[in-house]
C-alpha cells in the first residue's frame, strides 16, 4: 500500500466533540439509507414465491420460480454500472450528491413496482416491465453500499472505523429484516386470493414515505471529499485511473464482497423460500421467522463493530468464515424438526455474517486511495455481489433441483468461504506495511 493511501485512512489530528458529533450523523445517515434501499431492494426476493406465477404462469411451479429468481438475479448485473456511474459522481462531485441520487433511483422503481400490471393483465409485457424495473432498482443499489460505506469511513477516526463503519450493514441487513417483516404482515393480514390479487403490491408502495424520510435525513450531513466543478478537466475517469492504479485492491475487494454476499444471501433471500417450498413450513410462518433472525443479526451490528475495533477487523472477519464452513451444513441438516429448531439454527449460521459484513464494509474503504475510493469500493462491492449475492437464491434452488440434495445450498456458502479466507490472506499481507490500527 502506497504512503497516500495510507494517508487518507488515518490521521493523527486529535478528534474533537464536533468530530465525533460529525461522524455519529454520517453513519445515521448512511445506515438509515441503506436500510430504505436494501428494504426496497430484497422486498421482490421474500414475495418471489408471490410474484412467480402472477408475471412468469406456468404449469410447474418450479418454472415459474426459477423464472422470478433469474428476474431477481439479473437485477444485479445492473450493479457495476451503477457503481460506475454513481462512483464517477461520488469522486468527482462529492459523496453526498451521489447518496442522494441514488436514493432518488431507488424509490422511484420501487414505486413503479408497486404498480406493474400482470401477465393476466397485459401478457408478456409484464415480465417485460418488471425487468426493466428490477435494471433500475439494481442500478441505484451499484452505488449505495459504496457510497455509504465510504461516506462513513471518511467521517470516523481510525479507531473507531468498525464501531461506526457498523450502521452501514445494520442499515443492509436490517432493511431485508424489515422487508421481511412487512412481507410478513401483509401475508398474515390477507387471505391468499387477497394477496394475489393486490395485497403484494403494497410493501412496495410504502417506499414513498420511507424514500422522504430518508432524503430528510440525508441532506442534513456534511460532506467529506472536496467536490469537483463542472469546469474542472481530468485526464481519466475514476474507473480508467482505477484499473490503472490500484487492480489489485480492486480484485481482493471482489473476493471479499463475494465471500461476504455468498455467505449472507443464502440466508438473507434464500431461506424463506427454503422454508416454504423444501421443509413445508406455511408462507407466514418462514416470513416471521426470517424477519425474526434477520433483525437480531442486524441488531448485533453495532457490537460487532466495538468487537472488530478490539480484536482486528480482519480477525474478526476470518473467524466468521471459518463459522459459516464449520456451522452451516449441520444446521440446515435439522432445520425439518420444527420451526423453533429451525429458526434456531438459522440464525446460528446467520450470526456469523455479522463479522463478515463488518469487516467486509470497514476494509474497502481502506484498500483505495481517496479519489478513487467511490468508485473503488462500488466496484469491488458490486462485482462480488454479481458473482455469488444475486445469484445466491437461484443457485440454491437450481442445486436442488438438479441433484436433489435439500442440503446442497450449504455447499455454496462453503466455497463462499474459503474465497474469503484466500481474499483475506493477500490483504493481511499487504496490511503489514500500512498503519495497523486502520485495519
Amino acid at each position: 500500500m502506497t504512503d497516500r493511501t495510507t494517508a487518507t485512512t488515518s490521521s493523527n489530528a486529535p478528534w474533537t466533540k464536533a468530530d465525533h458529533r460529525k461522524a455519529r450523523k454520517a453513519a445515521i445517515a448512511g445506515g438509515v439509507g441503506t436500510l430504505i434501499e436494501y428494504y426496497d431492494f430484497s422486498l421482490y426476493g421474500y414475495l418471489a414465491v408471490v410474484v412467480a406465477p402472477l408475471f412468469f404462469p406456468s404449469s410447474d411451479p418450479t418454472t415459474s420460480l426459477l423464472a422470478s429468481l433469474a428476474v431477481f438475479a439479473t437485477a444485479y448485473l445492473m450493479r457495476p454500472l451503477g457503481g460506475v456511474v454513481f462512483g464517477h459522481v461520488g469522486d468527482r462531485f462529492g459523496r453526498k450528491t451521489a447518496l442522494l441520487a441514488t436514493l432518488i433511483c431507488m424509490g422511484f422503481a420501487s414505486m413503479a413496482m408497486g404498480l406493474l400490471p400482470t401477465h393476466g393483465q397485459v401478457g408478456i409485457w409484464a415480465s417485460v416491465l418488471l425487468l426493466l424495473v428490477r435494471l433500475m432498482q439494481g442500478f441505484s443499489a451499484g452505488g449505495e453500499v459504496g457510497g455509504s460505506a465510504t461516506f462513513i469511513s471518511e467521517s470516523a477516526p481510525a479507531h473507531l472505523k468498525a464501531t461506526y463503519g457498523a450502521f452501514t450493514p445494520l442499515g443492509s441487513t436490517g432493511g431485508f429484516a424489515l422487508a421481511a417483516g412487512i412481507a410478513g404482515l401483509t401475508s398474515a393480514l390477507t387471505t391468499d386470493e387477497q394477496l394475489q390479487s393486490w395485497g403484494w403490491r403494497i410493501p412496495f408502495l410504502l417506499a414513498l414515505p420511507l424514500t422522504l424520510f430518508c432524503l430528510w435525513a440525508r441532506t442534513r450531513v456534511e460532506e467529506t471529499h472536496v467536490a469537483h466543478g463542472p469546469g474542472v478537466k481530468e485526464d481519466h475517469a475514476p474507473i480508467v485511473k482505477l484499473f490503472r492504479r490500484q487492480p489489485l485492491a480492486l480484485l481482493q475487494a471482489t473476493g471479499i464482497s463475494a465471500a461476504c454476499n455468498g455467505t449472507a444471501y443464502i440466508g438473507l433471500t434464500y431461506m424463506s423460500i427454503h422454508l416454504t417450498t423444501q421443509l413445508g413450513y406455511s408462507r407466514t410462518t418462514a416470513y416471521w421467522t426470517a424477519f425474526g433472525v434477520i433483525a437480531l443479526v442486524a441488531l448485533a451490528m453495532p457490537i460487532g463493530g466495538r468487537i472488530a475495533d478490539r480484536i482486528g477487523r480482519m480477525r474478526f472477519m476470518a473467524w466468521s468464515l471459518v463459522g459459516f464452513l464449520a456451522l452451516t451444513l449441520p444446521a440446515m441438516s435439522v432445520m425439518h424438526h420444527g420451526i423453533f429448531i429451525a429458526a434456531v439454527a438459522y440464525l446460528l449460521v446467520m450470526v456469523n455474517t455479522v463479522g463478515t459484513q463488518v469487516g467486509a464494509y470497514t476494509l474497502l474503504p481502506l484498500l483505495f486511495e481517496r479519489d478513487l475510493r467511490f468508485t473503488g469500493v462500488a466496484m469491488g462491492w458490486n462485482l462480488g455481489v454479481v458473482i455469488a449475492g444475486g445469484t445466491a437464491p437461484l443457485a440454491a434452488v437450481w442445486l436442488i433441483d438438479r441433484t436433489g440434495l435439500v442440503l446442497s445450498p450449504a455447499f455454496f456458502v462453503m466455497v463462499c468461504a474459503l474465497v474469503g479466507l484466500a481474499a483475506l490472506m493477500g490483504v493481511r499481507r499487504r496490511s503489514r506495511v500500512a498503519d495497523q490500527r486502520t485495519w
